[in-house]
């Protein structure tokens, strides 16, 4: 299996009253609220988890970025990736991901992920997102397009890291008269491509027939299993048998010295699902042409108070389906047991606090994660068969010391 530990980074050094009467908290909420000594501290706090998280036997670190919301303190992931890049040894840095649609210039990006794959001697993972709503509009993007520029900034990016250049790219969004760039990844034909998602059908199909990994994002275990019938189905169509190795799952998860106190701090998981930071008006969250009609039209009825949001559930409710996980080693172990013998993921991403939890005990919660858990877990995953995709496919080769010949122009 491969284990990865997660933080969203949470902004929370800022006035929770202020956004609660504001009403929202993501893209028009003031960044004058927002104080920078705080956030300085709370980046180092972060940096010091994802140290102590190689320490204790984590596989990777799952990095992601969000924008214009105190949710999320990485408004570039590869900034982040960068610095891991040359302070850990052994992690994999595993990016989902970078919001493809608010690229400018695909090419860049490219050269930044080479770079990163470089720096951490081929440990780089490169997942690509759609981005959230609001993020198109913060971006100047037109939510209408988001999955067009998503797969054609896709295809640049590949083409850019396997085809020896110059070349010329003319697409519909994105043209380039020269693409020939000198910072290349070090693992070859490229790094390894994960998407993560919730349940955009069209996103799943999508990986299917790229045979990229899927990585469900804290879906209840009925509908993550639905996932898992659509993905295999378009495999199957696709010409090849999908299995563990095509699966990941992220799962919010803490681990406290009792039961009381880690679900005290893991009601704070619910910080960025609108109690708190992650307050949002529908309409921005999902503006028109991002959604599939039917999922933009459950959002609309939300917003007019004809119906319930869609993506959204009690506290309670996610501790019951296991959305969210809280407890002692001793009692999540059985819970997460359940998780891997139902879904089945070799890829495994715990996301371990959020929101106001302290510093101590996040540092805490991954100790016990990393030295007591894990073990278990990867033995759970031994019984079920559950390979890596590290382990299942054919490894990605890392390049040689000798420069290729130079190619005709």
């Amino acid at each position: 299996m491969h284990l990865m530990y997660f933080s969203e980074q949470p902004m929370s050094a800022y006035p929770v009253d202020e956004g609660k009467e504001f009403g929202a908290t993501a893209l028009m909420f003031s960044n004058r609220y927002f104080d920078p000594v705080e956030g300085s501290r709370l980046y180092q706090e972060y940096l010091e988890h994802y140290r102590l998280a190689e320490e204790v036997g984590f596989d990777g670190i799952m990095l992601n970025e969000h924008h214009n919301a105190p949710f999320c303190m990485q408004a570039k992931c590869n900034i982040f990736a960068s610095i891991l890049a040359a302070m850990t040894k052994r992690v994999k840095l595993v990016l989902l991901g970078n919001p493809l649609p608010l690229a400018d210039n695909p090419v860049r990006l490219a050269e930044e992920l080479s770079m990163i794959d470089m720096i951490s001697k081929g440990r780089l993972v490169s997942g690509f997102v759609r981005g959230g709503g609001q993020e198109q509009l913060a971006a100047g993007v037109n939510p209408a397009y988001n999955r067009e520029r998503f797969e054609e900034a896709h295809e640049l990016i590949v083409r850019a890291w396997t085809q020896t250049g110059p070349f010329r790219f003319e697409g519909t969004h994105y043209q380039h008269r020269v693409v020939n760039p000198w910072a290349v990844p070090l693992q070859k034909p490229h790094p390894r491509i994960w998407i993560p998602g919730v349940l955009s059908k069209e996103t799943i199909i999508w990986s299917a027939r790229q045979r990229y990994p899927y990585i469900a994002l804290s879906t209840a275990i009925d509908a993550t299993k639905k996932i898992w019938e659509l993905y295999d189905s378009v495999a199957a169509e696709a010409g090849y048998t999908a299995g563990p190795e095509n699966r990941g799952y992220l799962q919010r998860c803490h681990v406290a010295d009792t039961e009381e106190k880690a679900m005290a701090n893991a009601r704070h998981f619910m910080w960025m699902q609108g109690e708190f930071t992650g307050l949002a008006h529908p309409v921005w969250s999902t503006p028109s042409g991002y959604f599939s009609p039917s999922y933009r039209k459950a959002f609309v009825e939300f917003a007019v108070g004809r119906g319930a949001n869609p993506r959204a559930a009690t506290f309670e409710d996610q501790i019951r389906n296991q959305q969210i996980i809280a407890g002692t080693p001793k009692t999540v172990i059985p819970k997460l047991r359940r998780l891997l013998e139902e879904t089945r993921p070799s890829i495994v991403g715990f996301w371990a606090s959020d929101g106001f939890v302290s510093n101590e005990d996040s540092k805490k919660c991954i100790r016990m994660l990393g030295l007591e858990v894990l073990p278990a877990v990867r033995e759970i995953g031994k019984e079920l068969g559950l390979l890596s995709p590290f382990e299942a496919n054919a490894p990605v080769s890392i390049a040689h010391s000798t420069p290729p010949a130079p190619a005709m122009a």
